[in-house]
């Protein structure tokens, strides 16, 4: 047998300082383990290593486990190390969780993510860059992994609330929600902030699964309630690029204004088609042009212009550097952090009213059914006939007879015939969707309203009319068209996925629905028509609101792959994002694929390039591998869901303080989520949500039931369920934790019943069902004031369950607000 001795170990110095009984280095069993090249049991090791003493066994028993435990080495089945094969190891992105676990995204893209449990979360923070390997399945069957080594650190500075919690040192308390680790700052280093501060904390000593990160302060932002402080602190926390970088503000420096004469030629000329921009009352960059007639044969044509960014942004420039660091605009409630400067946002990829500009035209032909028969993509330089807005365009369409729609097509006389086509075909593509079973959740989306103070003066649900419906259908056809593009020409681009829900979440959901007497369709396989058709069964119920959240948190949440996987949601067999390269990464990918075919040597009758146009390899803009495609889609779903994150955690401040003030008021709500320590209910007038704690509730023994999304009393049998309605006292608001907490100002829950004169098994949709099931219930006992799990204000479920709403033009439906969070839970 080999013998090794401790003598040969370069850390032994190391080691003797740290322990009274020299234990082997990390590195060294390593190295030994290597040299061994099979698995050992420790006795073996010891013996090797000729250990008799038996605090020295134990020392290397429990640095073995530690190994283990932090993923540098395996033990098999017999009790033997071994080292690590690389090749089982996977490569990814730490995404952390409010509740203080956290996922791997695979750098590879294969899905499901792994699970990273709390305890592997206390070594690294959100963003980190690791390698893992699954080490066994959770509580709910899903991979579970061990961090093997954490290969870039890519968090350096945090915001946070500075709390003095001794005489020695302080603790920064992370706004980012995706961070459950609170950093110690020594007192040395505190920067003289005081207890309650916003600040800036460098982190000098990285987390570690025994260590907590240290950090120091180097800029105090401010205090809590200085107007503006929210959407700096955002800013921060989620590492969202606010400012640009010199090389940026040089490029930008040395562009025209105005579009060059040169940069006109070699395009199609549409500058006479009666394109217009259809937007928002206060939008300012315009993206997108729309135009349509009908043909002779009673089909349509359809022709939506998108400004040109590829043409400014080349491929390699510190502009498309910038860009893809930045994923995304970042839209927060009355402020912009936009993806590109504001000469091109702005300025020359925004098609301004009667000014030359450049764009990629997707020109397509549809059927009178609303089938894409055929398109073809091109360069051209336009002028947008008018800036109209959804409110006006809403009126002339739906309100014509009025005296503000007679004056509106007065006013834009020419362009009328133009509006009135977009019209009908838009009803004729929502007929189409109908037919393809695209599932059609209605969801609230809010405005807050700011007063001259930049404080709340109230939230309105935003309104929808047919101009919003209308450049929704247009944007629709012109991103399935784009796919189609893709596909066909085997580009290296980003498609829009939307994966079918997961079985737990299906399960989940046909639990809920036969306790109400419906199921779905479509078996283990339900299809969009499948829930497009018990949406309408549900329609006119009291409760459609409730089943419809249950449907929409059994959804998974829409990436950007390579891997073209179809659209869940939309029932889209491929769909891509071609619509707004002005604020998304993604689409200026895809400008890039369609210039490459355009501007390539092979011509195809899904493109037209004009005349005297330059011919060049496709690599000239689109010289991208697939597998730079896979990292390229995994890091925009990063910069889109870190922005969601961003935004909502403004949203939710603001809403706290809008009620601040208002302690002791009683509104009517209804509940939104039930968990086993409370429910969460959102205020019906002023869309706000916040906890009832079960300590709160009359006094019981509360058994929580998850699939019937209840908690009901053991002795009285009062239950209060999801969609329920129920009366509140605003009774706590903690800005600092974005927490609110409601009270119960009538004990009593309202609850929705059948629609009278219908059996409670009516109106099911086809398809197998469910039938109820017994249901999994966990006790809640008044006194134990628990809020594990509360950070997202409901079941944590729905935030990562976002399909593209089609009102949105394939952004992620709006969420309703957080209500409490734990601190302990900020993962």
């Amino acid at each position: 047998m080999t013998h090794w001795t401790l003598n040969d170990d370069p850390h032994a110095a190391r080691e003797t300082q740290k322990y009274d009984n020299p234990v082997p280095s990390r590195e060294y069993l390593l190295a030994r383990l290597e040299e061994y090249g099979k698995p050992i049991t420790h006795e073996n090791m010891s013996a090797m290593l000729g250990l008799e003493d038996e605090n020295q066994l134990e020392a290397v028993r429990r640095r073995l486990a530690a190994m283990e435990r932090d993923g540098q080495i395996l033990k098999d089945r017999k009790g033997a190390y071994a080292l690590i094969d690389k090749l089982d190891l996977i490569k990814g992105r730490v995404q952390g969780h409010r509740d203080g676990m956290g996922f791997l995204i695979r750098h590879d893209g294969v899905k499901p993510d792994l699970v990273l449990p709390p305890r592997q979360m206390r070594r690294v923070f959100n963003g980190d860059v690791v390698l893992a390997r699954i080490s066994g399945r959770d509580r709910r069957n899903r991979a579970e992994g061990t961090i093997a080594e954490v290969l870039a650190r890519n968090t350096q500075t945090l915001v946070g609330v500075f709390r003095q919690n001794t005489s020695e040192f302080a603790v920064l308390i992370p706004e980012n929600s995706r961070i459950s680790q609170e950093v110690i700052i020594p007192h040395s280093v505190s920067g003289g902030a005081k207890d309650g501060q916003i600040v800036s904390v460098r982190i000098t000593q990285q987390p570690e699964t025994r260590k907590q990160p240290v950090g120091e302060v180097v800029e105090i932002l401010g205090e809590r309630m200085d107007p503006g402080l929210e959407i700096d602190i955002a800013i921060r926390s989620h590492d969202i690029p606010a400012d640009f970088p010199p090389e940026v503000d040089d490029q930008i420096a040395g562009m025209s204004a105005e579009v060059k004469e040169e940069d006109k030629t070699a395009r199609i000329d549409l500058r006479e088609m009666p394109l217009v921009t259809i937007d928002g009352e206060d939008a300012k960059d315009f993206d997108d042009a729309v135009c349509a007639w009908k043909t002779k044969s009673g089909s349509w044509k359809l022709v939506v212009a998108i400004a040109d960014v590829s043409h400014y942004v080349r491929g390699g420039s510190a502009l498309d550097n910038e860009a893809y660091i930045r994923g995304n605009s970042v839209y927060f409630p009355g402020q912009v952090v936009p993806m590109l400067p504001e000469l091109l946002s702005n300025g020359l990829c925004s098609l301004n009213p009667h000014v030359d500009r450049l764009t990629m035209v997707c020109e397509m032909n549809i059927s009178q059914t609303g089938t894409i028969s055929r398109y073809k993509f091109y360069e051209a330089v336009i002028q947008s006939h008018a800036r109209l807005t959804y409110n006006q365009v809403g009126t002339m369409l739906q309100e014509a007879d009025s005296e503000e729609g007679i004056a509106l097509r007065e006013r834009y006389r020419e362009l009328v015939p133009s509006l009135e086509n977009l019209h009908g075909l838009y009803q004729v593509l929502r007929k189409a969707r109908e037919v393809r079973g695209a599932i059609d959740f209605e969801t609230t989306e809010t405005e807050i309203v700011f007063n001259d103070e930049r404080k709340i003066e109230k939230i309105v649900p935003r309104s929808r009319n047919d101009a919003h419906k209308v450049i929704e259908e247009c944007m629709l056809a012109a991103n399935v068209a784009t796919a189609r593009f893709l596909d066909k020409h085997d580009l290296p681009a980003l498609y829009r996925v939307h994966q079918a829900p997961a079985p737990e979440r299906l399960e989940n959901l046909r639990v809920f629905l036969g306790e109400l007497g419906l199921t779905l369709g479509g078996g283990d396989e339900p299809t969009p028509k499948d829930y497009q058709a018990l949406r309408e069964v549900i329609q006119n119920r009291p409760d459609f609101d409730i089943i419809q959240t249950v449907m929409l948190r059994s959804m998974s949440q829409a990436v950007y792959s390579p891997q073209n996987d179809g659209h869940f949601g939309l029932a889209y067999q491929a769909y891509a994002h071609f619509t707004s390269p002005i604020r998304r990464y993604p689409d200026l990918l895809v400008h890039r694929a369609i210039r490459s075919v355009i501007r390539g040597p092979r011509q195809t009758q899904t493109v037209q390039r004009a005349e005297g146009a330059p011919v060049e390899k496709p690599t000239t803009w689109c010289p991208y591998t697939f597998e730079q495609m896979i990292e390229l889609g995994e890091h925009c779903s990063m910069t889109e869901r870190r922005a969601d994150d961003a935004t909502r955690d403004v949203t939710d401040w603001l809403k706290c303080e809008f009620l601040s003030d208002k302690v002791g008021e009683v509104y009517e709500g209804t509940i939104a989520s039930v968990t086993q320590f409370g429910i969460f209910v959102r205020l019906d007038d002023v869309y706000v949500e916040g906890l009832v704690h079960v300590t709160s509730l009359p006094s019981d023994y509360y058994h929580f039931e998850a699939d019937k999304h209840r908690l009901k009393g053991e002795r009285s049998g009062v239950a209060y369920r999801l969609g329920d309605g129920v009366t509140v006292r605003v009774a706590r608001v903690d800005l600092d934790d974005r927490k609110i907490d409601f009270d119960l100002a009538d004990s009593t829950p309202r609850h929705h019943r059948t629609p009278r004169g219908q059996k409670p098994g009516a109106g099911k949709a086809s398809g197998d069902g469910a039938s109820a099931r017994k249901s999994s219930s966990s006790k809640s006992r008044p006194g134990k004031r628990e809020r594990q799990g509360a950070a997202a204000g409901k079941d944590t479920s729905a935030d990562e369950s976002a399909p593209d709403a089609a009102n949105n033009e394939g952004g992620a439906p709006k969420r309703r607000t957080r209500g409490p969070r734990q601190r302990r839970g900020k993962g």
